[in-house]
């Protein structure tokens, strides 16, 4: 497949450089979790190129949330993760090294991955985490929690859409319960709830569903 035509449009968030110069890469730095008017001028500026996210998951977050609510999720998405420790790269084999990870950024090719949406307006794209809880939990029609556990994670997942995991803590290990489907709905006590490693506003109701529309990660 060939790539897009366009310079692409690369956004460094908070404290995130841009590893190194590239030909006919427009580069613009914005806020770490870049809000919807800080966004709007760097996104005006795309001309069927496709746009480079550098710093972290939650960056991309931001990011792919202004694109979700101004309907355009058909812009290929790049990512150059600012820490080794991106959910988002180790979920998509998307290279954490600085040099490879431009290289795929830019020359990559865009692959549908699994949006996933919460009831509250919320996006995920890496890790989702609610902890502790204590509570009822289904995927789609199965029951993954019912009482209590020291926490409950979901992640995109390329074949149903997303995975749940629901860790149990104990002094001898830890037992994990897995499932994998289109939405998981949470019936709890107040606990606290993060979205790509930032808080969301705690509630007593939680769902994660996939998205209609999937997000163009180039990877």
């Amino acid at each position: 497949m060939a790539a897009d035509a366009g310079d692409p449009v690369v956004l460094t968030c908070g404290d995130a450089r841009w590893p190194r110069p590239a030909a006919g890469v427009r580069v613009t730095a914005v806020t770490a979790r870049p809000g919807g008017e800080e966004l709007a001028g760097a996104l005006a500026e795309l001309d069927g190129g496709r746009l480079v996210v550098c710093g972290t998951d939650a960056d991309l977050n931001a990011v792919v949330l202004r694109l979700l609510r101004t309907e355009a999720l058909a812009v290929p998405v790049g990512y150059v993760p600012s820490s080794a420790s991106s959910v988002v790269a180790r979920r998509w084999a998307i290279p954490v090294a600085a040099a490879a990870a431009v290289d795929v950024a830019l020359h990559g090719v865009p692959d549908p991955v699994p949006l996933i949406r919460d009831t509250s307006g919320g996006v995920l794209v890496g890790l989702g985490v609610i902890k502790p809880v204590r509570g009822v939990a289904y995927c789609d029609d199965q029951l993954v929690l019912r009482g209590q556990a020291s926490r409950l994670e979901v992640t995109p997942d390329p074949e149903h859409g997303l995975l749940v995991r629901v860790v149990h803590r104990r002094l001898l290990g830890r037992r994990v319960r897995m499932a994998a489907g289109r939405a998981v709905q949470l019936g709890c006590a107040p606990t606290e709830v993060l979205r790509d490693g930032v808080p969301a506003q705690t509630s007593q109701q939680w769902t994660w569903y996939r998205h209609t529309e999937d997000l163009r990660l180039v990877r």
